[in-house]
């Protein structure tokens, strides 16, 4: 700080010696002295050089104090660099020191949970070990248990399956007979009478030829013409199996010759049977003039008509109709449909002569109306009539003071004590 106001003094004196030669310079004028001028300029040059060499010369010891202040700062910060290096070492020396005393720390400590840890799982290892092996013993012998329950559920179902066996051969040979297969076909057809009409609409085991110790299956009551009280319409059941089983069983070997003799045996079956109800059931006019033939399955009924002219031929030759359910079904709900318009068409008449009935009492109801409209409209004048006398009565009246109302109840009673007004014997 003192160096630099040094500087500036010195810097302020010359300036001032400069200004001050200017200053007698102009003083004197052009016409001076130049001798003194010269002498003036050299005395300020001397001056000025004096004052720059005191200056230099200042500066120069000024710089060598700061050289050497300089210096001692630099060897200050030397010495102070080296200080912090030696104590960085020493630090990094603690900070290893304490960290491979953290580090083996850690390392005890890791091996202690190591060994704690393997020491866990081992335990827990046999633990499972042991569940597993408890878990799996149960489990297999529930599953072998289970295997030997439905083994023998599986010896159970052999044993009933050879029973069973046993009576699906011995079903066969009861199928076998002739009798008991018609006796099956008579049950199906009873079933499907049953089920289309109602049970005063058909006959069981009915003659339907005079003189006749042959009675058909089934026979359908249908309405008769006019004096005759009604007609039978004959269904017999017949299945002929032993032939249709032959033709089955060729066609399944591809027996092409064994197949047409079976189905030639099949048709000369079937024009028997159609012969045979022709025969002893059909009887005009106490029947009528065809009968129905009723075969219990489909397949065969689909094979009959797959026979080229057969269906025809029985038709016209014989008056025979065949049938398998299905379309038995249907002609049965057609003639059930048949009967309901039959029965429609006789109550007709009795429909009518209800309305007609109907009719006269509606005119008589409208006569009791009349006759009522007109005594309503005389209660009705009768009303208005006392209803106007009212009214003149309280225009009398209105001069008169009216009494309270428990006063006039006491004078006169009260209107819910009076006793009920009984009716004639005549009145409405």
């Amino acid at each position: 700080m003192s160096e630099t106001l040094l500087l500036a003094v010195a810097a302020i004196s010359l300036i001032t010696l400069v200004v001050a030669g200017i200053l007698l310079a102009r003083q004197k004028g052009p016409g001076g002295d130049e001798a003194s001028a010269r002498a003036l300029r050299e005395e300020l040059a001397a001056g000025a050089d004096r004052t720059s060499k005191a200056l230099i010369t200042h500066m120069t010891s000024i710089a060598t104090v700061q050289n050497n202040q300089i210096d001692g700062f630099s060897r200050q910060l030397a010495e102070l660099t080296g200080a912090n290096e030696r104590r960085l070492i020493e630090l990094r020396e603690t900070v290893d020191a304490k960290l491979g005393e953290i580090r083996q720390t850690v390392e005890t400590r890791l091996d202690s949970i190591q060994k704690d840890s393997a020491e866990k799982l081992e335990k827990m290892r046999a633990t499972v070990d042991e569940k597993l092996h408890e878990t799996l013993e149960k489990r297999l012998g529930e599953s072998f248990k289970q295997v030997a329950d439905r083994l023998e559920q599986v010896h159970k179902g052999l044993g009933e399956m050879q029973s069973l066996a046993a009576d699906v051969g011995g079903l066969k040979q009861v199928l076998s007979n002739v009798k008991t297969l018609g006796l099956a076909g008579e049950m199906q057809l009873a079933a499907l009478l049953e089920q289309a009409l109602a049970p005063e609409q058909y006959e069981r085991n009915v003659i339907t030829r005079p003189k006749s110790r042959d009675p058909v299956e089934f026979a359908i009551r249908l309405p008769g013409r006019e004096g005759q009280a009604q007609v039978w319409l004959p269904i017999d059941s017949k299945f002929p199996i032993t032939d249709y089983q032959m033709l089955l069983q060729a066609q399944e070997a591809g027996d092409v010759e064994g197949a047409k003799a079976a189905a030639k045996a099949l048709e000369a079956r079937v024009r028997l049977e159609a012969r045979t109800i022709r025969d002893k059931y059909v009887e005009p006019p106490g029947t009528t003039d065809f009968a129905i033939l009723f075969v219990p399955t489909e397949g065969l009924y689909a094979e009959i008509l797959r026979r080229p002219g057969l269906f025809q031929q029985l038709q016209n030759e014989f008056r025979v109709t065949i049938c398998g359910p299905v379309n038995l079904i249907a002609f049965l709900n057609s003639l059930q449909m048949g009967f309901r318009t039959l029965a429609i068409e006789k109550r007709s008449s009795e429909v009518w002569e209800v309305l007609g009935a109907v009719k006269t009492e509606f005119e008589n109801f409208g006569r009791v109306l009349a006759n009522t409209k007109r005594q309503l409209e005389t209660v009705t004048n009768s009303i208005d009539a006392a209803e106007t006398r009212t009214r003149q009565m309280a225009r009398k009246l209105k001069s008169v003071e009216a009494l309270p109302e428990p006063d006039a109840q006491r004078l006169i009673g009260s209107v819910e004590d009076e006793p009920p007004v009984l009716q004639k014997p005549g009145m409405e």
